[in-house]
């Protein structure tokens, strides 16, 4: 199954997200068998990130659940919240890149 995973940081943690920002990109790089596709969001292109989005492939929310509190991100306690959908692509011919 596919899920979308939408992170939201806590508000001012930016310095905190730099800090662990190595740790994340080589962890992703790690599970990118089922985190699919990852990164940042923004208002604007340089603002600090608010959160990221991930497009996950895993048999259950729960195997996501249990794949993202291993990420960095999550361990250093800058993850304010998190909300994990089921998605769908809308046109099969699609690749993820």
């Amino acid at each position: 199954m596919l899920f979308a995973v939408l992170f939201t940081d806590k508000p001012g943690h930016g310095p905190l997200r730099a800090e662990h920002l190595q740790a994340h990109v080589d962890w992703v790089a790690q599970h990118q068998d089922m985190v699919l596709v990852a990164g940042s969001l923004r208002n604007e292109p340089s603002d600090v990130p608010r959160g990221g989005l991930w497009i996950v492939e895993a048999p259950s929310k729960d195997v996501v659940h249990a794949l993202m509190r291993t990420d960095p991100f999550w361990t250093c306690g800058l993850r304010q919240g998190v909300e994990v959908l089921h998605w769908r692509k809308a046109l099969d011919q699609q690749v993820l890149v």
